[in-house]
């Protein structure tokens, strides 16, 4: 983990990074762009448009040990045995992977690659009768047993094909919050699955955090990010946008900063919008930071600037302007946090 005595993170200060997804279907082109864009936290992308086995679940499915999925018109479910969307989901892994690998040759530092965190998975993924596996503590724990492998295995082949990297794992957990509220619907829509003790989801967690042998961070872009629950569970940072946050959540934060937690902070619009100076873009991280009594000193070193989410949803185009801009933003907080 980072030393948290001087909120040191293996990316260092005043870095950017994406979510996870980008626009289009070529593996290479997408590499090339996030790579060629961002030198301290570059990531491996994300691409659903490329179909049913590409989409975060999906690409999740493919990664666990001893656990198969499949689509149905509902969404995915759970196989006894490995099908087409199994096969087509590893073997799209395997040309990211692929395309990683040639565009970071002799790269040295942080590296982030993503799953679908364990709570996500099971408000997500059904069982065979057709109710998602939250349903079922038994599904939920097998489950995350599943996915803590498949992460193990997947940070591995990583490490292996860029050998200069520091890996970090993301896990989207955009789900979270309504299964510790309760409020995730059953297949019939007419009631909601019971809310899941706190203990249990973040035991949940730290047994993915203890999978990676490295540093972990979550993403969320829902609002009311458990902060508090996401540190005791051992994150090296939290992922959320800023526009979600409220005045309700900032006493947490404080606390997360000053315990040496970094902040994934999503302040560049995730879909094509006017980007306004990239200085301009941060001002209310800067806002937040003053807030927060923080000092200003802290900000470039706890911060990472981000899309506030995946950029699938935006033009190639955009998607460039997006990185870019959140790279200047980022340098804009170091070279002045006040």
């Amino acid at each position: 983990m980072s030393d948290k005595s001087t909120n040191t993170h293996y990316w260092g200060p005043g870095a950017a990074s994406g979510v996870g997804s980008m626009p289009g279907d070529d593996a290479r082109e997408a590499v090339k762009t996030v790579t060629g864009s961002l030198e301290a936290l570059p990531y491996l992308p994300e691409l659903p448009a490329r179909g049913p086995g590409a989409d975060m679940i999906g690409r999740t499915a493919g990664m666990l040990v001893e656990l198969y999925a499949h689509v149905e018109p509902s969404g995915w479910r759970i196989s006894d045995r490995p099908g087409r969307e199994t096969r087509r989901a590893r073997a799209w892994m395997g040309e990211d992977l692929d395309a990683l690998e040639e565009f970071t040759q002799g790269y040295q530092g942080a590296l982030k690659v993503s799953a679908v965190g364990p709570w996500t998975l099971a408000a997500s993924l059904e069982l065979r009768g057709g109710e998602v596996a939250l349903s079922d503590p038994g599904a939920c724990r097998d489950l995350t047993a599943s996915l803590a492998e498949g992460c193990r295995a997947h940070l591995a082949e990583v490490r292996r094909r860029v050998p200069g990297a520091e890996v970090v794992l993301q896990l989207d957990e955009p789900s979270l919050t309504s299964v510790l509220r309760g409020s995730v619907r059953s297949a019939s829509g007419y009631r909601t699955h019971a809310a899941v003790d706190r203990g249990v989801v973040e035991g949940a967690l730290r047994t993915l955090v203890e999978a990676a042998g490295g540093p972990v961070v979550v993403h969320s872009c829902a609002p009311a990010v458990p902060f508090g629950l996401l540190r005791r569970a051992g994150v090296e940072g939290i992922s959320f946008p800023l526009s979600l946050l409220t005045e309700s959540e900032e006493e947490a934060i404080g606390e997360a900063v000053e315990g040496g937690t970094a902040l994934l902070i999503g302040a560049v619009p995730g879909t094509d919008s006017p980007l306004s100076d990239p200085a301009g873009s941060v001002s209310g991280v800067r806002t937040l930071w003053r807030r927060l009594g923080l000092s200003p000193e802290t900000l470039a070193e706890s911060v990472v600037i981000t899309p506030s989410c995946g950029l699938a949803g935006a033009s190639p185009g955009y998607a460039r302007a997006a990185l870019a801009h959140c790279v200047q933003a980022a340098r804009s907080l170091a070279d002045n946090p006040e």
